[in-house]
């Protein structure tokens, strides 16, 4: 219970350097929403993270198969264990999983909940169960724009005022 307690208010107080206290590579600016140490199993070392990467809350990253563990009867000396490798301005959806062995490329983005059995190259969104290619990130771009409220670069508590006005909601 202490180490949870310990473990919640350094990733509270600087997440990135409870990160890396736990042994992830960290290689520029990563933001994490909702970090604790179950996120990276138990070879966090065996994660790398680029830079203007962001994490949100309950992302698993799984650097081995467990599954090998009933076999082991027949196979004792059975292990699969592989390095996750996150490229630079990456973005990791809510409660998306990333499986051992895997690298996203740069510029990509990971849709909530998939995961992710294979490499996704750079400049690509994926999604799914298991993740695959949905567009180019380009493309996502583009979408986006079309659709774009246009607030972006204000101060959150200006953004949610600007937000209840587009969409109706009374403020008070």
């Amino acid at each position: 219970m202490a180490r949870r307690v310990r473990d919640h208010l350094a990733a509270s107080r600087d997440p990135e350097a409870f990160v890396r206290s736990l042994g992830v590579n960290l290689t520029g600016r990563v933001r994490f929403y909702g970090v604790n140490r179950a996120m990276f199993g138990s070879e966090p070392w065996l994660i790398t993270i680029g830079d203007n990467v962001y994490v949100t809350s309950e992302v698993q990253f799984i650097t081995h198969d467990g599954g090998t563990l009933i076999l082991r009867k027949e196979y004792p000396d059975l292990d699969w264990t592989a390095p996750i490798t996150i490229g630079d301005d990456v973005y990791i959806g809510m409660r998306a999983m990333i499986l051992a062995g895997v690298t996203i490329g740069n510029r990509c983005v990971i849709g909530a909940g998939s995961v992710v059995t294979r490499d996704v190259p750079d400049n690509t969104v994926a999604a799914g169960v298991p993740a695959r290619p949905l567009r180019t990130t380009d493309e996502y771009l583009e979408r986006l724009r079309a659709k774009s409220l246009g607030i972006g670069h204000l101060p959150v508590p200006a953004k949610h005022e600007a937000m209840k006005r587009i969409y109706g909601v009374p403020t008070g």
